[in-house]
């Protein structure tokens, strides 16, 4: 394990180096300090971008694209050389960038990026920059046909330096520079901008903690703080609750039962004994179990890697498709887990086709994922939106899986045949299975997986809102430690919740608890994608066809690796119970 994720640092120390033309980021007087125009597109729909120029800026020299990493073409940034000039400690007053004609069809483009509140980003020095193209003056009309539309024509750049470095730069629009855009017609319109330089003592190290400030103010701090001290109570009453309800009960069943033991062999067994010839009895569907169990194991692998990575401080805002990068490697890299814990779990449970299984292990995340993507990005591609992926970038992850996931899943797979490890079962299994007893409705599969999932997501639901605000919005999120606690408590909730009902459920003679147990710890996934629900019509403005259909397309296969992995610990949980409660009876 460690040696994978020395090599994994290694790919990813490669894979971050996203940098600016001077690499130093140092300069003298006069040098050109390079500036690019990332995208544009409407505020509150962040998936849906497009290209800055794909507007009709005019441009004084031509555009030339800058090479980006895998992670920045993932995250949908597109730079090119900017229309500004923005020497090193150069002022200027009002410089002319150009003049142009713009047609009525120009005219209505930019209109139409006003209404829609269109913003654009750009990139100085590597440190982001943001400006709105205009605005809707509404003043006194109540008539929407009477609004007045205007673009902005001047941009003013402030920048602050520290001796020979760069540390932050902001950008406002000249409110009595304006274009009016009402009317569809031919206008003439002079692009300006100014330059202000100056002086703060503010080391370079430090100049990305204005990015993250945000999620550090006390406010925002009280409510996580607030989300952790819910989530702990959750935990303490639950582990309460398995302490004094669930050991007790389990205790005197362990007395009973060494009574009955010492009583007449005629005596009748009842509950979770008298089912143990078929509590080890295999599941239905072992290949798609053991499957499903080994995909669980992999992404949970990768989340704790990407929890290393981000709490030694690898994601730093706006360290572009950083995350993104991580995700792929890792993913990558942790393939042959998959393939290892699903081929050596089949062969405990008995199975004989391991080739297929590999490939159903190969397939059941991926696949799913890859059929999301291959719909959104024809989206994208329609709307002529970033978000749709160069054929370069296609062939680059698709030799990704095809040199490295591939290879380490079926090397896996091999190491996990070859393991020759066999089930551990305290108890025989009878040749026939017992028949489950009627029992009510509250205890068959869909009410059982409403009651487990309902706790770990009351645990964690608080911030969410935040997550989501972070990764379908604009605010940054930074406080990793937090998401941690608020993870590991998940994790604790999860197994604590799936244990109870594995025991209820075997307490009532229904001995068919692996794919309950499975379905019962990933039933979170399915009240987070139900939270997307409430988040996407209550807490957010997002609209359109192409940002609806990437919120729900992505945030289902996000949800599923939760459903796949919460799985996972759920049923490794209730497998510890099962083993423990038969090992401590004595059965014939």
């Amino acid at each position: 394990m460690m040696r994978l994720f020395s090599v994994a640092v290694l790919f990813l120390s490669i894979a971050f180096q996203v940098r600016s033309d001077a690499s130093d980021h140092k300069y003298e007087r006069g040098d050109a300090v390079p500036l690019y125009a990332n995208k544009v597109g409407p505020f509150h729909n962040p998936s849906e971008t497009y290209r800055y120029f794909d507007l009709p800026f005019c441009s004084p020299g031509a555009v030339k694209d800058k090479k980006e990493a895998l992670g920045e073409v993932l995250n949908g940034d597109r730079l090119v050389t900017a229309p500004y000039k923005l020497d090193f400690l150069v002022e200027r007053d009002s410089e002319s960038v150009c003049q142009k004609k713009l047609t009525a069809d120009e005219v209505a483009k930019f209109r139409s990026a006003v209404i829609k509140d269109y913003y654009f980003q750009m990139y100085y020095d590597d440190l982001p920059i943001w400006g709105f193209l205009g605005k809707v003056d509404k003043e006194g009309k109540a008539d929407p046909s009477e609004y007045k539309y205007y673009l902005f024509k001047h941009l003013h750049f402030e920048i602050f330096h520290n001796k020979d470095r760069v540390i932050e730069i902001n950008v406002r629009t000249d409110p009595n520079a304006l274009v009016d855009l009402t009317e569809d017609k031919e206008v003439d319109v002079e692009f300006m901008y100014s330059i202000k330089w100056k002086e703060t003592n503010t080391p370079y190290d430090k100049r990305m903690d204005k990015y993250s400030q945000s999620s550090s103010l006390p406010h925002h701090l009280e409510i996580h703080w607030f989300s952790i001290i819910n989530s702990c109570v959750t935990v303490l009453l639950l582990t309460g609750f398995l302490a004094t309800i669930l050991m007790r009960v389990l205790k005197n069943d362990f007395i009973k039962y060494a009574d009955d033991e010492e009583a007449a062999d005629d005596q009748e067994e009842t509950g979770w004994k008298y089912i143990h010839g078929d509590v080890f009895r295999f599941p239905k569907w072992k290949s798609l179990f053991a499957s499903a169990i080994g995909s669980g194991t992999q992404l949970f692998t990768l989340t704790i890697f990407i929890f290393i990575l981000s709490l030694v401080g690898v994601f730093y805002p706006y360290n572009r498709g950083a995350l993104f990068t991580a995700l792929v490697v890792i993913y990558a890299l942790t393939s042959g887990i998959a393939g290892y814990t699903a081929a050596s779990f089949y062969g405990q449970l008995e199975g004989t086709n391991w080739v297929r299984n590999l490939l159903l292990t190969g397939a059941l995340f991926c696949g799913p994922l890859f059929v999301t993507f291959c719909f959104l990005n024809t989206v994208a591609i329609a709307y002529s939106a970033t978000a749709a992926l160069p054929f370069g970038t296609i062939v680059v992850i698709f030799l990704i899986w095809t040199l490295v996931t591939s290879p380490l899943l079926v090397l896996g797979g091999i190491a996990g045949k070859n393991s020759k490890a066999e089930f551990q079962a305290p108890v025989r299994t009878t040749k026939y299975p017992r028949e489950i007893p009627p029992l009510p409705w509250y205890r068959s599969t869909i009410p059982q997986m409403a009651m487990a999932g309902f706790l770990p997501f009351s645990a964690i639901y608080i911030e969410l809102y935040y997550i989501f605000a972070s990764v379908w919005g604009h605010r940054i999120y930074t406080i990793y430690s937090i998401l941690f606690i608020v993870f590991i408590i998940l994790l604790i909730v999860t197994a604590f919740i799936t244990v109870a009902l594995t025991y209820f459920q075997l307490a009532a003679e229904d001995h068919e608890w692996w794919w309950r147990s499975f379905l019962c710890g990933g039933s979170t996934g399915l009240f987070i994608y139900g939270y997307c629900l409430y988040y996407y019509y209550a807490r957010s403005d997002m609209s359109g066809f192409m940002q609806t259909s990437f919120f729900f397309g992505y945030m289902a296969c996000i949800c599923y690796g939760f459903f796949l992995m919460l799985g996972t610990v759920g049923f490794r949980a209730a497998l510890f119970l099962v083993r423990h409660i038969y090992r401590s009876i004595k059965c014939e």
